[in-house]
């Protein structure tokens, strides 16, 4: 019997998968859920599986995490919200992949791939090249927010910038709302396009548009006035002003 594992840190996302493999593929095993980096690590050293279904961006890092934690000689077949630019990189690399929404068409066809060429293991190089392969080509253009039951997204552009408080992260708008999101600053920072938003803290990643004043400050830094105002002082250290100097002025 067939083994399977699913790595993916959203529920709805978790019963959608299981409930297509369930129909397409009744006599596969199901062995376990799970949603994060640091449990899938630990789960994979101590259990052997055929097949993992595996979602790139979970709640604690980059699914590539787990391959610097263990090793992973079997198949995976990655999900990921990426637009299909980045998917080209992907298919160069012989990695399967199922672009979100997922439907069962291409489920099937990652399977049928899956059992015709099953035996054959991927290299942890090839995965390196998968995870340069996203971070190089695709910039996230909206991200999606849960208020209370309800879904919804906001653009891009219409976030002033992103700060970090007792290790939680807010998106904050320019509107002047504030949202609780699933990222790191370390991932947001590779996920926005490094023209328009740059790390100005250790505990903000700011959008030029919202900077309304930049003052010289003690010790070499800067200071950070913007619009709307963070709730936090936002100073550059003394290191990263000439680089975020160069930004400001275009520069990139």
């Amino acid at each position: 019997m067939t083994k399977y594992l699913i790595i993916e840190d959203e529920r709805f996302a978790y019963e959608e998968m299981k409930r297509m493999m369930e129909k397409l593929r009744p006599d596969y095993q199901l062995t376990n859920w799970i949603g994060t980096v640091e449990q899938a690590a630990l789960y994979l050293k101590d259990n052997k599986v055929d097949l993992i279904l595996m979602d790139i961006r979970l709640a604690d890092g980059s699914c590539f995490e787990i391959f610097e934690q263990v090793e992973v000689s079997v198949p995976v077949i990655f999900t990921t919200a990426y637009d299909e630019h980045a998917i080209q990189a992907f298919k160069v690399n012989s990695v399967d992949y199922l672009l979100k929404p997922i439907e069962e068409a291409d489920l099937q066809a990652a399977l049928s791939k899956f059992e015709k060429y099953g035996h054959a293991e991927t290299t942890i190089p090839a995965y390196k090249k998968l995870e340069n392969a996203i971070i190089g080509n695709s910039k996230k253009n909206r991200f999606l927010i849960q208020k209370g039951e309800a879904y919804h997204y906001i653009e891009t552009p219409e976030i002033a910038f992103f700060y970090s408080e007792e290790k939680v992260v807010f998106l904050h708008t320019v509107s002047d709302k504030r949202y609780i999101v699933n990222y790191t600053l370390d991932q947001i920072e590779q996920l926005l396009d490094a023209s328009v938003f740059f790390r100005v803290s250790r505990s903000c990643v700011a959008n030029i548009s919202s900077i309304r004043k930049i003052s010289k400050y003690f010790n070499s830094r800067l200071k950070i006035s913007f619009q709307p105002e963070c709730p936090h002082e936002v100073l550059v250290s003394r290191i990263r002003v000439p680089e975020f100097l160069k930004w400001v002025d275009g520069i990139v």
